[in-house]
């Protein structure tokens, strides 16, 4: 019985030993998780101005190129009314020779 009795308590101690390693494992794996998680988030936070300077550079050319689209629209334009401005002009100084030399127009 006395060896029973010891048999039981020796198991139990064994037992009672790989309950605490497993525990002491398990919180050494929850810390080694915890401290990746963090380099982890201070990567990610360190990459933060990158990625803001990035989409920054990028909402910059895209505005570069929108407003080199309209300075070339506008310029177009302006040239277009430019000439019919002065297809206009020819048109009104001809009337007014006309005018002026036509001498029915006095009326």
């Amino acid at each position: 019985m006395d060896q029973t009795l010891q048999r039981l308590l020796d198991a139990e101690r064994r037992a009672e030993t790989i309950v605490r390693e497993a525990d002491e494992e398990r919180d050494r794996i929850i810390q080694g998780a915890l401290q990746e998680a963090h380099a982890e988030e201070e990567r990610f936070e360190a990459r933060i101005p990158d990625l803001h300077r990035s989409f920054i550079d990028k909402a910059e050319q895209r505005a570069d190129q929108t407003n080199n689209e309209l300075k070339k629209r506008f310029d177009e334009h302006h040239v277009e009314l430019r000439n019919l401005a002065e297809e206009r002009e020819a048109e009104a100084l001809e009337a007014a020779f006309q005018l002026l030399t036509d001498p029915l127009a006095d009326g």
